[in-house]
């Protein structure tokens, strides 16, 4: 049967239509709000496609890396009493919704309003024994206004919550390319010389969160605690995400190698961080979007931050370098630390050329990296 014009161009149009719809739809998905999101499965997530080729890895394959914290001159924290009872579940004094404050007291203003806090940044409850040992760190450089917003409205937020905390500012030296994944791997393994933390908050400066029912613990399963921001207009860029503030317990943080080091300046660590949970076998939670709600403070982009044009080259090898990228061979110098009385503070070179030398000599296509 012959088909006429007028029908291909209905046949046409038809296949028009049906791709702008799918693209649409596809378009509209990344914009969704997360209450609508079910807990995220990696093995549907098509960013993988980018990153890696092939996941998990082997199953016979159960390396591992394992810290055993040495003594720290900085000495340790007071555990709590043991024969206290232990904390309720769900701690009674939340409210929901909580004002953020973004005025900018003085350091010694903000130490007046938590008197009981342990010098180090350390609160706990006095009338019964938390569940939750918890370390929160904060990759940090340049960004004073910010911090004393962040410890102005953390402590508050932390205190109702009946957890056993502490703040950990890992400051990065001088002029080096600004490298925030390697920080936190730093703030992991310095705080595990003063206490014995089971969960990690990694948390970035400039975020404040408006919710005292997103509860700064660890589940069993990696979360990804800055759901909603108020800069994409409180809505999820894109359901990999794992980027703002993130939480892992010890045994996760081992078992994947931490972060990469090799991330110098702006982008790609979070992604690589989200492939290295899910090759590993781990699922991303979150909370639902009206709890996980977050405040960025405004700020000026950094000089010593640029952006990585390396980045993709390193995400696509996550799968086979982060064995050995990460907390195994995170290599850095202390060049100072102090426990101030809101936060234990580390000033830490990272040693940018010869860590990027190692990489260079590792393969021919990171050479530029």
């Amino acid at each position: 049967m012959m088909i006429t014009l007028s029908h291909r161009l209905k046949i046409f149009a038809i296949f028009l239509f049906g791709f702008g719809f799918f693209y649409l739809i596809a378009f509209v998905d990344l914009l969704t709000p997360l209450e609508d999101f079910s807990p995220i499965s990696f093995a549907e997530d098509p960013i993988l496609s980018v990153l890696n080729s092939t996941y998990p890895p082997d199953s016979n394959d159960t390396t591992e890396y394992s810290i055993t914290a040495p003594y720290s001159p900085l000495g340790s924290f007071e555990s709590q009493n043991q024969s206290l009872p232990y904390c309720p579940v769900t701690p009674p004094n939340l409210v929901g919704p909580i004002k953020v404050w973004l005025d900018t007291p003085s350091m010694s203003d903000i130490e007046k309003l938590y008197p009981d806090l342990e010098n180090g940044g350390h609160g706990h409850p006095d009338d019964c024994k938390a569940r939750h040992k918890v370390a929160i760190v904060v990759p940090y450089r340049d960004r004073q206004i910010q911090l004393q917003i962040l410890l102005h409205n953390l402590h508050s937020f932390l205190q109702k919550q009946q957890i056993d905390y502490s703040i950990f500012i890992v400051e990065q030296i001088g002029n080096q390319t600004f490298n925030r994944a390697k920080l936190m791997n730093v703030g992991f393994i310095e705080a595990l010389k003063l206490y014995n933390w089971q969960c990690f908050i990694f948390h970035d400066v400039d975020l404040l969160p408006e919710d005292d029912r997103n509860l700064y613990t660890c589940p069993e399963q990696p979360r990804h605690m800055s759901v909603l921001i108020d800069k994409f207009k409180y809505q999820l860029p894109y359901s990999s995400l794992f980027g703002g503030i993130s939480a892992l317990t010890r045994q996760q943080l081992e078992k994947i190698n931490g972060f990469s080091n090799d991330y110098w300046g702006w982008g790609g660590e979070d992604d690589d961080l989200s492939t290295r949970v899910s090759i590993n076998g781990y699922k991303i939670t979150r909370y639902p979007g009206q709890i996980a709600k977050y405040k960025m403070i405004k700020h000026k982009t950094e000089k010593s931050n640029p952006v990585n044009n390396c980045r993709y080259k390193l995400m696509k090898k996550t799968r086979t370098r982060f064995r050995n990228d990460g907390l195994s061979n995170c290599n850095y110098h202390l060049v100072n630390s102090t426990r101030e009385h809101l936060y234990t503070h580390y000033v830490v070179d990272l040693l940018e050329k010869e860590s990027r030398d190692r990489l260079h000599g590792e393969n021919y296509i990171l050479r530029k990296c």
